[in-house]
């Protein structure tokens, strides 16, 4: 494992290098390699395990019996998933983790923590980041609230591309998902979708090649 490489995601924050070795050490960290769209962790199961996006991405989802799937998040390289099941022991996941592209995923035994009696300065400080990284996700998930409670595709899509741009501070930027998993994310069905953008274009609001997007400002 590239321990540098490894420290720069937030769940290793203000961690010095011996730190981190420790944490990977103490608590069984180990790494697997997963090919697009293989399924890394499944709803119905619990876990005990972080796991950090060393190479790749992954999707959250949220899938049904009949088949009808919502994409709630993407996270990138160095993002984590399934910090909150890890650390609440037996609670059964509602949603699958599924890799985006081919991915190497570094993982963590949580329970490690959870058994031990003595708080160490790595434990306090690993604690604290998956904290952080907690609430920054619950923001995430009410974004996508904010975005799926507008009417129209049109309305969803301009939200959601409206939100983008803020956070990327330009109003030319790429998204990470394909047409498919917007809609999903969005909630909407890929036909339409496409076919409003299609209109949001020739209407002079966007311009866009794939996942590649700019806004233009209405005069």
């Amino acid at each position: 494992m590239n321990i540098e490489e490894i420290m720069k995601t937030t769940l290793f924050m203000n961690m010095t290098k011996e730190e981190v070795e420790e944490v990977l050490k103490e608590l069984t960290a180990y790494q697997k390699d997963y090919l697009k769209n293989e399924y890394i962790m499944c709803a119905g199961d619990s876990t005990k395990l972080v796991g950090i996006v060393l190479k790749g991405a992954v999707t959250i989802e949220a899938n049904d019996v009949w088949g009808n799937k919502t994409i709630l998040s993407h996270v990138g390289e160095n993002g984590i998933f399934a910090e909150t099941y890890a650390l609440i022991p037996n609670e059964t996941m509602l949603v699958d983790v599924c890799a985006n592209t081919d991915s190497t995923i570094l993982f963590i035994d949580m329970s490690g923590i959870l058994t031990k009696s003595n708080m160490t300065s790595w434990m306090i400080k690993l604690i604290k980041n998956t904290l952080r990284i907690s609430m920054h996700k619950n923001l995430i998930l009410s974004k996508r609230s904010f975005h799926i409670s507008k009417k129209g595709a049109r309305e969803r899509l301009l939200s959601y591309l409206n939100t983008m741009s803020l956070q990327k501070h330009s109003n030319e930027f790429d998204i990470p998902f394909n047409r498919q998993q917007l809609a999903d994310y969005l909630n909407l069905e890929r036909t339409n979708m496409s076919k409003e953008l299609g209109r949001m274009q020739r209407d002079g609001l966007i311009e866009f090649k794939k996942n590649h997007f700019i806004l233009k400002t209405v005069n």
